[in-house]
Formats: C-alpha cells, sequence, structure tokens
C-alpha cells in the first residue's frame, strides 16, 4: 500500500524517467568544419592532421572516427580518433594526389558522417613560423628567415604585424615579402613588438611565430611636463603644494634623468632645484607616476618644471598661484561617481572660451589621504573623466579650475561627491537658550565631514510630536540656529533634531526645556531699573550743576523762569565786598528764611485808561533803561511766548525800593523787574 510520500514523489520519478528515456535516444549529431592540413617540422612532413568541432550527445558516451580512401579507390581506411582530432600517416596516403576525408560519431544508438571533404596532399603543406635572425635599431628593421629551401619549395608571401608595448592591438601589413621589415618614423624610445608568419608556394601560411621586441632609439624628450597645485581646501599659498606626472613614454622618447624646478616669489627671487630620478631628495615623494615636493610653498607667485634625459629637455611648462575666480552666478558642476569612476561635467557661458586656454578638474580626499588626482582638457570639452577606487562613504571634493591665454590660474567652482552615501551619524551637541517670552533658539553643532557619510540635504527637528521642520544646510557653515515660536509659559517641551542623506536619517538627538512665567517679566524689570537708573543720574547731575556759570545749559533746560541771582541790585554791591560772590549762592541752606518779595493787586471798579497809558509808558522807558544800563549776555534772543518780550536777565531786590512806579518818573526808575517779569501787570489782569 502506498504512502502518501511515495504518491508524491512519484510525479517526480515519471518526469525524469520520460526525460532521460527521451534524451538518450537517437545517434549523435554530426561533427562539422572538417579541416586537414600537413604540419611540417625542420625536416618533413609526414603526416595529415585532420581537425572538426565534435557535437557528443548529451544523454550517452560519443565515439569519432576519422576515415579516407583515395578519390578513385573503393577501399577506405579508418583511424580512431579523440573526440577533436586524427591523424592519418605517411604510408597511409601518396605525395600527390587527393584524397576523400571525413569523420564518424557513433554511440548506442546509431552514427552519424560528417560531410566528405576532397584535399591535394601537396597543397595542404603547413610550413612552420619562420624564424627572426637579426634586427637594427636606427632604421628599426627586423630579418628572418623560413625553411621553405629546405623542403625544397620557394618561399612565398609574409605577412608582419607589430605593436608597441602598452598597446594590446595588433598593426597587421601583409606584403610581398621575403625577409625583412622596417618601421618608418618609430617612436623613439619605444619597445616594439613583432611576430611574422610565411608560406611557401602554393602551401598554406604557417602559423604566427613567437613575438620578437626591439626596442627604438632615444630622442630629446618633448611637450611640457603637467605640473598641478594640491592646496587643500582652501585656496591660500601656506598651504600650496607643488605635484608633476611623469612624462608619457612617447613624449619622455628615453630614460628621463631629472627635473628642472625654477621657483618665483612674490619679491622677483628665483630660486633653482634640480630633481634626480634616481637618487631624489628627501623632500620629494614619488608613488611611480607623480611627483610630490613635500614643503609648502609660501610667498610663490609661479613655478617652472622641465624634464631632461640623455638627449635634450622638454620646454619649461609655467604654473602661476591659483585664486578664487567665483562669479556671482557659479557654474554647476555635476557629479557622476562610484567605487570604480568619476566623470565631472559642467556649463559655462561662451564669454569663457575667449580667454581660456584650458580647463583643469581635480578631485581630493576631504579627509587627509592620498587620494588626489587632476586632469586638463581642452578648452572647447565640458566633460572629465577619472578612473579609480573611490572609497564607500567618503566625501570627496571636486574643483573646476580655468587657464587663461596668460596661464593665470582661477578656481570657478567646487563640489562634493560621495561614491556611495550612508545614513549619517548624530549631531554631536545641541541646546536651546531664550530669546523671548515665548520663544526659544535651538542651536546645535554640525555634523563633521568625517562622519557625515553622504551629503547632508538638510537637518529635521521635531517639537514634542506637534510639529517638524526641515531646516536647509550650506556649505561650511558653522554652528546652526533655528527659533522656535509661540510656545506657552509652564509647559515642558521635548525636541529632537537629526541630519538627513538620500540614504535616509541618522540618529536622534534630543533635549528638553520649559518656559518659566516669571521669565515673562525679566526683561520688563530691567528696562525699569535701567530707566530708574537714568533718571536719578540726571537728578544729582543737575542738583550739583545747576548755576549758569557751572551748568548754563541745564539751567536753560530746568530752570527756564529762575532768574540769575547774580544780576540782583544788592549783589552787585557787594561785588567789592566779597572776592568770591557766587560761591555760596550756589548752596540754598546760607538763607534759611529768605524773604519773598509779595505783589498785591488791587482791582479798582474805576477804571482810568489815561493813567493806564501813563502806567504802560512808565513801564516801557524803565525796561529801556534796563536795557540800557545791563545788556544781556546769554538769553538776549529768547523771547517769551506768553508775554511777547525778552527773557529776563536781571533781579532787582524788592527791599531796595519803597516807592511806587504808578506816581511818579521816580518810581519808574526804581521799579523791581523781578516783579514785571515774573508777575502779571495790573492791565494784563483787568484784560483777563
Amino acid at each position: 500500500m502506498a504512502t502518501p510520500t511515495t504518491w508524491r514523489l512519484l510525479p517526480v520519478l515519471l518526469v525524469t524517467f520520460s526525460y532521460r528515456c527521451c534524451s538518450a535516444s537517437g545517434p549523435p549529431a554530426p561533427p562539422s568544419i572538417l579541416e586537414c592540413y600537413r604540419p611540417c617540422d625542420q625536416k618533413d612532413c609526414s603526416v595529415i592532421k585532420c581537425i572538426w568541432d565534435p557535437k557528443p550527445h548529451p544523454g550517452a558516451p560519443t565515439n569519432y572516427n576519422l576515415h579516407w580512401k583515395a578519390e578513385n579507390a573503393e577501399d577506405e581506411h579508418v583511424t580512431n580518433g579523440n573526440s577533436s582530432d586524427g591523424l592519418i600517416h605517411r604510408e597511409n596516403f601518396v605525395s600527390h594526389g587527393n584524397l576523400r576525408v571525413w569523420v564518424q560519431a557513433r554511440n548506442e544508438f546509431g552514427s552519424v558522417n560528417s560531410q566528405e571533404i576532397v584535399i591535394h596532399t601537396q597543397d595542404i603543406i603547413k610550413p612552420p613560423p619562420p624564424t627572426f635572425v637579426s634586427s637594427h635599431q636606427d632604421p628599426l628593421e627586423i630579418y628572418w628567415s623560413s625553411i621553405c629551401g629546405e623542403l625544397q619549395l620557394s618561399v612565398g608571401l609574409c605577412d608582419v604585424r607589430y605593436r608597441t608595448k602598452d598597446h594590446q592591438n595588433w598593426i597587421q601589413y601583409v606584403y610581398n615579402l621575403s625577409s625583412s621589415f622596417a618601421v618608418m618614423e618609430p617612436q623613439p624610445n619605444i619597445v616594439y613588438e613583432f611576430q611574422v608568419r610565411c608560406q611557401c608556394d602554393s602551401s598554406l601560411i604557417s602559423d604566427w611565430s613567437p613575438s620578437y621586441t626591439i626596442k627604438s632609439t632615444e630622442s630629446a624628450p618633448v611637450g611640457e611636463v603637467d605640473a598641478w597645485w594640491d592646496c587643500g581646501q582652501l585656496l591660500s599659498s601656506f598651504d600650496c603644494f607643488l605635484n608633476w606626472k611623469n612624462l608619457s613614454v612617447s613624449q619622455a622618447r628615453g630614460y628621463i634623468l631629472g627635473y628642472e624646478v625654477k621657483f618665483c616669489y612674490n619679491n622677483g627671487t628665483v630660486q633653482q632645484m634640480n630633481v634626480s630620478t634616481d637618487d631624489p631628495s628627501s623632500v620629494f615623494l614619488y608613488d611611480k607616476m607623480k611627483w610630490r615636493l613635500n614643503l609648502p610653498l609660501k610667498d610663490m607667485s609661479s613655478v617652472n618644471v622641465s624634464a631632461y634625459n640623455a638627449l635634450g629637455a622638454t620646454k619649461a611648462s609655467p604654473l602661476s598661484m591659483p585664486t578664487s575666480g567665483k562669479q556671482a552666478n557659479e557654474p554647476t558642476i555635476y557629479l557622476d561617481m562610484n567605487e570604480q569612476n568619476l566623470t565631472v561635467s559642467w556649463n559655462l557661458p561662451s564669454k569663457f572660451f575667449d580667454s581660456v586656454k584650458q580647463y583643469v578638474v581635480q578631485y581630493k580626499e576631504c579627509q587627509p589621504g592620498n587620494s588626489f588626482d587632476w586632469i586638463k582638457v581642452d578648452k572647447n570639452q565640458m566633460t572629465a573623466f577619472f578612473r579609480g577606487a573611490f572609497k564607500r562613504y567618503t566625501s570627496y571634493q571636486v574643483s573646476l579650475f580655468t587657464v587663461s591665454n596668460f596661464n593665470e590660474v582661477s578656481q570657478l567652482a567646487t563640489a562634493i561627491g560621495y561614491s556611495v552615501q550612508g545614513v549619517p551619524s548624530r549631531v554631536p551637541s545641541c541646546g536651546t537658550s531664550h530669546f523671548s517670552g515665548t520663544g526659544v533658539t535651538l542651536f546645535w553643532e554640525p555634523v563633521p565631514s568625517s562622519n557625515q557619510n553622504g551629503v547632508i540635504l538638510y537637518y529635521q527637528i521635531g517639537l514634542n510630536t506637534q510639529k517638524v521642520y526641515n531646516v536647509s544646510v550650506t556649505p561650511d557653515q558653522g554652528n546652526m540656529t533655528f527659533k522656535l515660536r509661540d510656545l506657552s509659559p509652564g509647559q515642558e517641551y521635548r525636541v529632537w533634531i537629526r541630519a538627513v542623506t538620500v540614504a535616509g536619517s541618522g540618529a536622534v538627538v534630543t533635549t528638553t526645556f520649559k518656559i518659566n512665567h516669571d521669565e515673562d517679566y525679566v526683561y520688563l524689570i530691567v528696562t525699569v531699573v535701567v530707566l530708574v537708573f537714568l533718571c536719578l543720574f540726571g537728578c544729582m547731575l543737575c542738583f550739583f550743576l545747576r548755576t549758569n556759570k557751572i551748568c548754563p545749559v541745564a539751567s536753560q533746560c530746568l530752570y527756564e523762569k529762575v532768574p540769575d541771582p547774580s544780576n540782583s541790585h544788592i549783589f552787585r554791591q557787594m561785588k567789592h565786598q566779597i572776592n568770591e560772590p557766587l560761591t555760596w549762592i550756589c548752596d540754598p541752606h546760607n538763607e534759611p528764611y529768605p524773604s519773598i518779595s509779595v505783589l498785591e493787586v488791587v482791582e479798582k471798579k474805576e477804571f482810568d485808561s489815561d493813567r493806564m497809558r501813563k502806567e504802560t509808558s512808565c513801564y516801557q522807558m524803565d525796561c529801556q533803561d534796563e536795557e540800557r544800563e545791563d545788556p544781556i549776555t546769554e538769553n538776549g534772543d529768547i523771547t517769551d511766548g506768553r508775554y511777547r518780550r525778552k527773557e529776563y536777565s536781571k533781579m532787582v531786590d524788592l527791599d531796595e525800593e519803597k516807592n511806587d512806579c504808578w506816581s511818579s518818573s521816580e518810581e519808574e526808575q526804581s521799579t523791581s523787574g523781578y516783579e514785571k517779569h515774573f508777575m502779571p501787570s495790573a492791565l494784563e489782569i483787568m484784560v483777563e
């Protein structure tokens, strides 16, 4: 009785058995591309070798047999062969005759024959490759020999191909050559590789000979040394290092013995240095491809580098110190970068083309490392390509420079690229500071470039679970801030921040804060305290400096209507008795019970107009007399806005005058100016 497992396996067994039965039945496929020839050694061509393309059946083993017979014979010969070739020995064929040849494939299910071919035993002779015998460097020429004569055959055509050592493709020439070939105008000091093959009379052509190498003669180098600056992140002459590349083989044209470097300083001084390739100085670093002067150049204007060999030197290549030539509309650099390749492209306005000789594109690992390279391209080219091993999650600074027709070097633009971007690290630190009653400033330190792992697109800020803000970044930005507004006093807030790249968001950094109610009045209290202090300071200043002699400006501002006691007739009489009459006047405590004149105005029911006119004229005359006697020196140009008369500048004590000005001219002359200035007249009272 079959179990469930057996029933499940039965369909699989049936399919497998059917496939094996169907695939194993039937004869094999016929062999194809049958070819026969007579390989020759240095003595004779003793066998015929036939080769074919086998097509064995995958389900059954297949045997192959080589069959042949003379063209007009009935008897056929058979030899067992392996899967792809077979031999017909010399005793089984005639030297100048035709043979009919085919291959039979057989397995347990049957046999099948290949297509039959007819060969002439003399025409299928295949001589061995020729042998190189000699060569010359100048001119570059090679010589070879073949065994056609030993085979009692004449030499036929020969093919020659050659290439330089640093190229993979052959340059093939087919000529009616017999024993030599010369390269016209070869590259100097280049290793050439040659191969040759020949045929004898009407035979088959031989295989290619083993390679033969020869080096062309040396000559003076050509071109210019490719030199460039490594200025780090900033274009500062204190940080710039000189670099240059080896000349290419086609430029060197010989063994480069050394380099000559000429330094030109800003003060006009010129210094020359010779760098030997066999024994360079310790200040130079060499990595088999580039040279580097391991000393920063200071106060340098330009350098010139040239290479030399035993037969001459290159033209000196001038290189000026780079400057920042960034425009208001800085061109954009487009980067296409992976771990093996970097492609840089850019677009510039046509106005740049007139003064530009070439562009220089460089890349440099932002973190300390040896990854640094540059390439110079023609001004009509807008793309540069680098091949290298670019690290994952590592930033590279790509810069675009121009070299003008006057060899001036200017930096146009920079960009940061990554071969592979990753998730950034967390923000190193963050905090908050209060800036208003309901606002807080969040500040944080950006993720260092070594931990960014990609281009930071923005920083994401979250406040509790309410809002999320995206804060954009700019290159080389320092500590960053963001203001959180419209917060509630007394509530505790939780704010978090993280960096974001194309690969995702980094780890979150969280901080908490709370706005207290007392903080709403802090700035108000400070303001009130400052105002009170200013007021007290002003009062104290004016208290000690309130007289015109000591503080005239304060007196004018604070005591506009107060008379100057120094103009009193009493004090004028005392002027000769006291040396410094004004020193004690400033202190009000010297007169504990001052006598103040009182003006009493009695209103009369009968108004005498004549008398009033007389009183008015008396008053005017008195004022004129006072002006003649004591001219105003300080406030004479100030006019009282209410009474339309000049400000008072003199004071007359009322105790000096006992008579009334209403009755006589004598009284008019002795009337006190104090009452005239500060008290309203009877006329003014009556008018009111």
